[in-house]
């Protein structure tokens, strides 16, 4: 890498988990069409998000980071984005009640729309077919016309962030965070509510009641939130399109989110995610697995945070419950000793993923999807899917925060993949959920993700390890 950088300067370098377009003039066409559209967010929501994780990593605030595994253009309807927003909700005023701190909430959405693969292919009714590579790439139809790479999507996942943000906005505009009416926060069926939530959220209200009547809070300061999303950086040709120079900031800023991240698979020391993203303004994510080396961090920190600024970098850790005690404190020593203000987040979902076989009904695919209008029936026949444990999930994290406390450092965040829909996606909870409920309400195109009473759970959880 040299030190001359450009939105495209990564071209020269290798760039993993990229899809090949065989029209390369259709791919160009899309591009420049890209990099005239308005930006998706500002450039100082960008500036506000790196200062409030500058504050999460001096221990003031929580870092709350939350959303869809891999987001679906199906899903940018009103009612899936305002229940999302509805389990940040819940679990934000679980954390800065219980636990006392300040949270920043940032949302896996309006971006998440590409997934890398441990493999480029997999074999679906006996035909090998092009992985699905999330909405932003391919469709998740197992088609050789649906999993063919088509650019004209990029397009197409930038109008629906754009849907999906403004609705974000017009709902905070609107009073949908008021404190004073969480119960539009309510999730629909309610399975599995917590008393505990309600008498949180009675004390909440008991509590503002009595600071207005002091006049200390103005009714208007609680009707609005601060609330950012986010996104893995992985298809460099749709993020680099979308980076834009400000002159004011004197700085490039990658405007589809306020924050993205580099993951496991894609952080390679000379490769061109890095390359791309040491040239943004934009706080940046860092997904820490199996495969991280303790030697590599001074070098991955030099190289994206040289200055040594506070709210730069988030390390997020995701190793899986049986590996993460002996994983984790090497890397903490080796931060530690380059001096890197670096705040710390935990993914406990990615490093705890198993597979099981379920029995599928007539009216699911052969991804265990709905198909509408189909009947319920008799099991057709079994099919593998990824699940998750709640109890190893919550077992990961417990441990991350003990294993920080140890070693003298700090656990500033957390990293769910999760959504406010009553899916069966993940096992265990309060909800008991089993592998025999899995295919009740199996909605994922990709990786399964915590309900809305299991995340409120989690939330519970955490606040008392805080």
């Amino acid at each position: 890498m040299t030190n001359a950088w450009s939105p495209q300067s990564w071209q020269g370098l290798t760039a993993l988990q990229q899809p090949e377009y065989p029209d390369q003039g259709a791919l160009e066409g899309v591009l420049a069409r890209l990099r005239s559209l308005p930006p998706l967010v500002g450039p100082g929501e960008v500036d506000r998000l790196r200062a409030l994780l500058s504050e999460a990593a001096q221990g003031k605030r929580f870092l709350l980071q939350g959303g869809d595994c891999a987001e679906r253009f199906r899903d940018c309807h009103g009612e899936a984005i305002a229940d999302k927003l509805r389990i940040l909700l819940r679990m934000s005023v679980v954390l800065t009640h219980a636990g006392r701190c300040p949270v920043v909430r940032v949302l896996r959405l309006a971006g998440q729309y590409a997934k890398p693969r441990s493999a480029g292919t997999e074999r679906v009714d006996g035909r090998e077919l092009p992985v699905y590579r999330g909405d932003l790439i391919n469709e998740l139809e197992a088609t050789p016309e649906g999993r063919a790479s088509n650019p004209a999507r990029m397009q197409e996942a930038y109008f629906h962030a754009a849907a999906t943000l403004n609705h974000l906005r017009s709902l905070i505009e609107d009073g949908f965070a008021d404190l004073h009416h969480p119960e539009r926060w309510d999730l629909p069926g309610r399975t599995g509510e917590l008393p505990a939530y309600q008498d949180v959220i009675k004390e909440v209200r008991a509590t503002l009641d009595f600071l207005e009547a002091l006049g200390v809070a103005h009714p208007g300061t609680l009707e609005r939130i601060e609330l950012f999303t986010s996104h893995e950086a992985l298809l460099l040709p749709f993020e680099a399109a979308l980076t834009r120079w400000i002159p004011e900031a004197q700085a490039w800023y990658n405007l589809s989110a306020g924050m993205v991240w580099v993951g496991e698979r894609t952080r390679a020391l000379g490769g061109a995610h890095l390359e791309y993203l040491r040239g943004l303004r934009n706080p940046l994510g860092v997904k820490l697995g199996p495969s991280a080396k303790a030697e590599d961090l001074p070098k991955l920190l030099e190289l994206l945070d040289p200055a040594r600024e506070p709210g730069r970098i988030t390390l997020i850790t995701r190793f899986g419950e049986d590996a993460i005690r002996a994983a984790l404190p090497p890397l903490i020593r080796a931060v530690q000793a380059t001096g890197h203000p670096v705040l710390w987040s935990c993914d406990p979902m990615h490093g705890n993923t198993t597979s099981v076989e379920i029995g599928l009904s007539p009216d699911q695919d052969a991804k265990g999807h709905r198909a509408s209008g189909a009947a319920l029936g008799a099991v057709r026949r079994m099919r593998t899917v990824k699940t998750r444990d709640f109890g190893a999930i919550l077992g990961e994290l417990s441990q991350a925060f003990e294993l920080h406390r140890a070693n003298g450092s700090r656990l500033g965040g957390v990293h769910f993949e999760m959504t406010g829909e009553e899916v069966t996606e993940c096992v265990g909870g309060s909800q008991g959920l089993t592998e025999a409920d899995l295919p009740r309400a199996y909605e994922t195109g990709c990786d399964p993700r915590l309900n809305g009473a299991q995340s409120l759970e989690m939330a519970f959880l955490i606040a008392r390890m805080l």
